[in-house]
């Protein structure tokens, strides 16, 4: 290959975001694909070493992604939305963290075969899940508020503890073997512990006063915030190994209950950043690996642990630590299962399979065969599994794509019974209760309250709507409502109905940078659609099969139809937009909004076909006796 970091560098990038792309397209676990890219360029084919071509660079590269990795899943640890999850989520981080911890080192020791010092080290450090694993999971399996706000909070804040958990254990053991070490290390191992807190806490809340009093203009925001991340990473982690991971996690936590108005922005730009790193670094930690890493992992002793803590240590951990919660059966199941392990587990495993080595542990060699074993089997077992399971159990979302409808009206009224009527979800959402009347008269689900407030993403479970609209009365609010779920829904999926000004003005060419796309071909307006529906237009539904093509579906519609949709039978949504139409193919359906004529007009055929049919019928038992006599 090219001896050159700048190619590898770049190389991993490509295949970090090439996987990504392949496990959105074909629905599978993103970190599966991403171990499995890492493993073939790597210790199989040996394209790539990343550990030998970047050298000393190597780990600061890693444990600064995972700082900023760990900051970004804790931008999402409001506390609000723990509500009536306090206690189960308490628990599991607290008791089941200490379960998993015992358990796990008595497994590590027993059935792995490992001293009891190396087993208490890296028995601490499995007990973590992290963001860099279970987010995406999270993402992948459309989990309903409950299981996922559980896992999300558990697999972030017990990240940096399981770390800390491991550095105690290894404090403990230099205590116990080490004449050097007194008891004064062990205090200022817990007075480092704390000052990371404190630190990330008050540089949390320095971010927070100079954002909000305007110390920082916009467009340094985010770079201001990156740069302070990484300091807070690096200061603590100086002062003491490990505790820089608990230091980020209190700066992101604090700044996340601030409530400030531009941390939605930064989220954003943490969000894209963390996709970046977490692709980059799944595939240099698994392309780092030795083959005879790869083949130690098919030790029985290995084996066995592996299966222990998939099928014993976990749910044990989740079961005993969540009695008397408010936590169902079939929730405890779900939870008791999901406990991927990820790059955390994996960077600080290498550095204690080192430091161990060097204290005289021999048996602390196979750590890094026994941490791969683990996060490549849990990654795949709960990756592949969790979608099934939280279908089994009830507590998945629909996998049909729904529709977010933002402004009640007769139209949108109308338009979401038709898709109730197809069986796609549907939400409309206003702040007025008058114009949510005919809304709550048809019994669509509806959610009244501001949909660009801070509080709706609280009480407001958007994850079934892959769809939205914004089909209010007033232009400016569509494109603002649009342009602040870009970065949610994504800009293919955001639509808006069309401007009520056609004038040569700027406003329609600033509409398609901010907004969303124009709904329908024929520049209807919100009063147009109204109209419409209130004069009696119909919504109606034309299957395209291979007898009725859409071309002679185009050729005998009315002049005045105005086309929709198309419902593929994939379930997916397909609009009607200015300037492009969907490719309609046989087995779609077509839903478009017409004048009753047409309609009135099948009827009435319908009645004429059964009339004539009937007469026909009774003419014939009229003539039967006719017949007979004869």
């Amino acid at each position: 290959m090219i001896d050159s970091i700048l190619f590898n560098i770049m190389l991993v990038g490509v295949l970090g975001i090439a996987s990504q792309w392949l496990a959105w397209r074909f629905r599978l676990p993103a970190i599966v694909v991403m171990s499995i890219v890492g493993l073939l360029v790597g210790p199989i084919f040996g394209l790539i070493n990343p550990k030998d071509d970047f050298g000393d660079v190597f780990k600061p590269i890693i444990s600064m992604a995972v700082a900023i990795i760990l900051f970004e899943g804790s931008l999402n640890l409001d506390f609000r939305e723990v509500r009536g999850l306090g206690k189960p989520v308490f628990r599991i981080v607290t008791f089941g963290a200490l379960l998993a911890w015992i358990l796990g080192s008595l497994g590590a020791h027993y059935v792995a075969g490992l001293s009891w010092a190396v087993a208490f080290v890296i028995g601490g450090l499995f007990i973590v899940t992290g963001p860099t694993v279970i987010l995406p999971l999270l993402r992948q399996a459309k989990l309903k508020p409950r299981p996922a706000a559980i896992l999300k909070w558990e697999g972030i804040v017990v990240d940096p503890f399981g770390a800390l958990i491991a550095v105690f254990a290894f404090e403990i053991i230099n205590f116990l073997i080490s004449e050097d070490v007194t008891g004064l290390s062990l205090l200022l191992f817990f007075a480092a512990s704390l000052f990371a807190v404190v630190f990330g806490w008050a540089l949390g809340k320095f971010t927070g006063f100079i954002f909000e009093n305007g110390h920082v203009p916009e467009f340094l925001k985010s770079p201001v915030v990156f740069a302070l991340v990484l300091a807070c990473f690096t200061i603590s982690d100086h002062i003491t190994h490990e505790t820089g991971l608990l230091a980020v996690t209190a700066m992101g936590m604090t700044l996340a209950n601030m409530h400030i108005s531009s941390i939605d922005d930064m989220r954003h730009f943490k969000e894209n950043i963390s996709v970046l790193l977490i692709s980059t670094i799944f595939v240099m930690l698994t392309a780092s690996l030795t083959v005879d890493t790869l083949f130690q992992i098919f030790n029985w002793n290995i084996i066995a642990f592996v299966l222990l803590m998939l099928f014993i240590v976990r749910p044990v951990s989740i079961w005993l630590s969540t009695i008397g919660t408010d936590l169902s059966i079939r929730e405890k199941i779900l939870v008791g299962w999901i406990a991927p392990r990820g790059i955390v587990a994996l960077t600080v495993s290498s550095y204690f399979a080192s430091v161990l080595l060097e204290k005289g542990f021999e048996d602390a060699k196979i750590l890094t065969s026994l941490t791969f074993a683990l996060v490549f089997s849990t990654v795949c077992a709960h990756g592949f599994s969790i979608k099934w399971l939280a279908k089994k159990l009830d507590l998945a979302i629909s996998e049909q794509p729904g529709v977010m409808i933002v402004g009640g009206s007769k139209f949108s009224t109308e338009f979401a019974k038709t898709l109730q009527n197809m069986k796609i979800p549907v939400l409309i959402t206003d702040s007025s209760w008058q114009r949510l009347f005919s809304v709550r008269k048809a019994g669509i689900p509806f959610y009244r309250g501001e949909i660009l407030s801070e509080q709706t993403e609280y009480y407001l479970d958007m994850t079934p709507y892959e769809y939205m609209i914004a089909a209010t009365e007033l232009d400016s609010y569509n494109a603002l409502v649009c342009t602040t779920f870009v970065p949610e829904v994504g800009r293919n999926n955001l639509f808006q109905l069309s401007l009520r000004s056609k004038n040569d003005d700027d406003l329609e060419d600033m509409v398609h940078t901010i907004g969303g796309r124009i709904l329908f071909q024929n520049h209807v307006t919100w009063e147009e659609l109204n109209k419409r529906v209130e004069r009696g237009d119909v919504f109606r539904k034309t299957n395209i099969t291979e007898k009725y093509t859409f071309e002679e579906y185009l050729k005998e519609r009315d002049e005045n139809t105005l086309l929709l949709f198309a419902h593929k039978p994939t379930g997916r949504i397909e609009f009607f937009t200015e300037g492009s139409s969907p490719k309609i193919e046989q087995g779609d359906v077509i839903v478009s909004l017409t004048q009753p004529c047409k309609e009135l007009n099948k009827i009435q055929e319908k009645l004429t076909v059964q009339r004539e049919t009937k007469a026909k019928e009774d003419k014939k038992k009229a003539d039967k006796p006719k017949e007979s006599a004869d």
